[in-house]
């Protein structure tokens, strides 16, 4: 078993499949937030049944990059207001068999219904996790 990390970024296939632009979630009605907070369940339902699901959050829009600027500076921020294309949605964290069962699981969660119940197809991003950490003496 290894684990990865789904990430779900706030932007769609939606261009690329000829679909038109996602409207922000906030345009959606009750109904089709229901049904897709509630599609979003039914995946980690589905994969804590098959024994693959470890944790999962959604997350809120607001946001802000930090770095670190040299000692006795304050940190630089870069926002409150991040780009939509730098937000993440959510992830998921499943402990799969295989890669190929990762993609699988990244599949069905990008076949969340979005506006008029029709999938978003949203970009997931598979991150494996590190299983053995680099050594400096490597």
């Amino acid at each position: 078993m290894a684990k990865y990390l789904l990430l779900k970024h706030y932007r769609s296939s939606h261009e690329q499949t000829g679909q038109g632009q996602l409207p922000p979630m906030e345009t959606w009605t009750p109904q089709e937030v229901h049904d897709h907070i509630a599609f979003m369940d039914h995946v980690a339902d589905t994969l804590r049944e098959r024994g693959e699901f470890v944790d999962g959050q959604a997350l809120s829009p607001e946001g802000t990059f930090v770095r670190f600027d040299g000692e006795g500076r304050p940190p630089v921020t870069d926002g409150p207001f991040a780009e939509t294309k730098d937000l993440i949605a959510g992830w998921m964290i499943v402990d799969v068999d295989s890669q190929e069962r990762a993609h699988e699981a990244a599949a069905f969660l990008s076949s969340a219904p979005g506006p008029g119940g029709v999938p978003i197809q949203e970009w997931i991003e598979v991150r494996p996790f590190l299983e053995h950490r680099p050594n400096a003496v490597e």
